[in-house]
C-alpha cells in the first residue's frame, strides 16, 4: 500500500520560519537515557543541535514552526499536542537557564568591576608614592608605569564581560524564548505499520531504552531532505 501524507497538529502562520525533521518514531526525538516523565524529557542531542542551528541561520527575529516527518501512522491520542508541550517545556527550560546565567554573569561583571577599580585606584596611588620616595626619575617612572599597567590589566575581566560576554547569552535566551513558542505540526506517513505507535513515545509506557517498531527509521535522528 503506497504511503499518504497526513498532518495533524496546529496550523502554521503565514511567514513563519518551518525548522523540519524526519524520524521514524517520535522516540528518536528525546533522549533515551533520560528517565522523567514524556512532558519533561530532554530532546536528543542531535535533535537540538539541529533544530537550534537551523534556527539560529534564519533572518533576525523570525518566527519558528516544528514540522516533523513521521514514518509511521497516527497512534491513538494527542501526540501533535503532546510533542508540542515537551518541546515548549524543553526550550522554556532552556530559556530560563540562559537567563541564569545572564543574571550571574552580570553579577560577576560588577564584583570584578569593583575590584578591578579598587585595584587600579591603589596601583596609581602606589606608584606615585614610590616614584616620590625613589628620588630617581627613571626607576620611580618605571615602577609607576608597571603599577599602571598591572591596575588596567585587572579591569581586563569586567571589561570583557560588558562589550562581549553578555550579550550572546541574552540572544541565546531570546531564540529558545522563541522556539518555546513555535507552532508544532506532525506530517504522518500512514501506509506503513498502522500499529507502530503502540511502541513509541508518547503511547508507549517504557521510560527506559527506545524500541523501534518494524518498518521504522534505524537512524536516530536525520534532517528531512
Amino acid at each position: 500500500m503506497p504511503d499518504t501524507q497526513r498532518p495533524a497538529g496546529e496550523l502554521i502562520p503565514d511567514g513563519h520560519h518551518a525548522i523540519e525533521v524526519h524520524v521514524g518514531e517520535l522516540n528518536q526525538l528525546f533522549n533515551a537515557m533520560d528517565p522523567s516523565p514524556f512532558r519533561e524529557r530532554d530532546l536528543d542531542p542531535a535533535a537540538e543541535e539541529f533544530i537550534v542551528g537551523t534556527a539560529r541561520e534564519a533572518p533576525h527575529g523570525a518566527h519558528f514552526a516544528l514540522i516533523v516527518h513521521l514514518d509511521r501512522a497516527p497512534g491513538e491520542g494527542d501526540e501533535p499536542g503532546a510533542l508540542r508541550d515537551a518541546v515548549r517545556e524543553f526550550f522554556t527550560t532552556r530559556s530560563e537557564v540562559a537567563k541564569r546565567r545572564l543574571r550571574q554573569t552580570l553579577r560577576l561583571g560588577r564584583t570584578s568591576l569593583f575590584i578591578g577599580l579598587f585595584f587600579l585606584a591603589a596601583a596609581i596611588i602606589a606608584g606615585d608614592v614610590l616614584d616620590r620616595a625613589i628620588g630617581d626619575e627613571g626607576v620611580g617612572s618605571l615602577f609607576r608605569e608597571s603599577l599602571l599597567i598591572g591596575g588596567w590589566v585587572a579591569m581586563w575581566r569586567p571589561i570583557e564581560i560588558f562589550l562581549y560576554g553578555w550579550w550572546p547569552i541574552r540572544a541565546e535566551a531570546r531564540l529558545h524564548r522563541r522556539l518555546a513558542e513555535m507552532p508544532v505540526r506532525i506530517v504522518y506517513a500512514e501506509g506503513r505499520t498502522p500499529d507502530a505507535w503502540r511502541t513509541d513515545w508518547p503511547a508507549s509506557p517504557s521510560r527506559g531504552a527506545t524500541r523501534r517498531p518494524p518498518g521504522a527509521s534505524g537512524s536516530a535522528f536525520s534532517p528531512s531532505p
